[in-house]
């Protein structure tokens, strides 16, 4: 006999129990909303991770974590008397409903065109202007105010670079782009030269920064991009591993050694 599956009602009954004062898990009850973030993305990661593997089990899996992180929130707001998840649900249905004019014209779930879609270019800037029209009604004082700090660092640059570059602040080609990014090593190693530590730090950060500007005018994600680098560095680290075990090691190799191990995995196409 098949065992009854569960449902999301369930799942956030389980959440207010983990909570009760009376009974409840004593971690959960500990828990705030600034407890709790380093678990969410902790788990993001791990559900990218998961996507990036096409283990479609695991994908699941994280994705449950995901959701519960949602569930945990929304009850601690609930408890404030705040909002709750069906808040959050209907909020969220409401924005896209409102950002998706291409796909319901009046603005509701019923609703659906009478006419072909758009073009892609004419729904993105459509997309854009409504954010926009959603920053004001904020009452925003830069159209940055919205980018999170919390984002990785490459993705966060990107999304600074394409928020400035849609009210027209960026370069006109991509020559304008390698050349400032020739620029920002001049003078990187003009720091390093002089030996200004704090000066080091900041011309780096200008280079780092370029080469963000750079994949985004290539058509590239800078996160995903150096995530791929670190994973080919990774297979290619491990085979150099693997090779320097038979004798004495990584650290007891020669570099001639390790270089010759680097270029065999290079060769091997790791």
């Amino acid at each position: 006999m098949t065992a009854a599956r569960f449902s999301l009602d369930d799942l956030r009954y389980l959440m207010a129990r983990l909570r009760d004062p009376e009974d409840g898990c004593p971690w959960d009850l500990k828990q705030d909303f600034q407890s709790i973030v380093p678990h969410t993305l902790e788990e993001t990661y791990e559900l990218a991770d998961a996507i990036a593997s096409e283990d479609l089990d695991q994908i699941r899996q994280e994705m449950g974590d995901v959701l519960f992180q949602l569930i945990f929130y929304s009850r601690l707001a609930e408890e404030q008397s705040a909002f709750d998840f069906d808040d959050v649900v209907d909020g969220i249905t409401r924005k896209l409903l409102r950002r998706h004019p291409h796909v319901f014209p009046a603005g509701t779930l019923e609703s659906r065109r009478s006419s072909d879609a758009p073009e892609e270019a004419q729904i993105k800037q459509r997309w854009e202007e409504i954010k926009a029209e959603e920053r004001g009604e904020k009452a925003q004082h830069s159209a940055l105010d919205d980018i999170p700090q919390a984002l990785p660092a490459a993705s966060r640059a990107s999304k600074l670079q394409k928020r400035a570059s849609q009210l027209g602040f960026d370069w006109e080609n991509i020559e304008g782009v390698v050349d400032a990014l020739h620029d920002e090593l001049a003078e990187l190693r003009e720091a390093m030269q002089a030996g200004e530590q704090a000066a080091i730090e900041d011309e780096l950060g200008d280079v780092l920064f370029s080469v963000v500007n750079l994949s985004r005018h290539l058509g590239l994600d800078a996160e995903a991009t150096l995530r791929k680098a670190g994973q080919k560095f990774e297979r290619r680290f491990r085979f150099v591993e693997a090779r320097a075990e038979v004798s004495e090691g990584v650290s007891a190799t020669p570099r001639s050694q390790l270089e010759d191990f680097w270029r065999e995995a290079k060769e091997a196409g790791l």
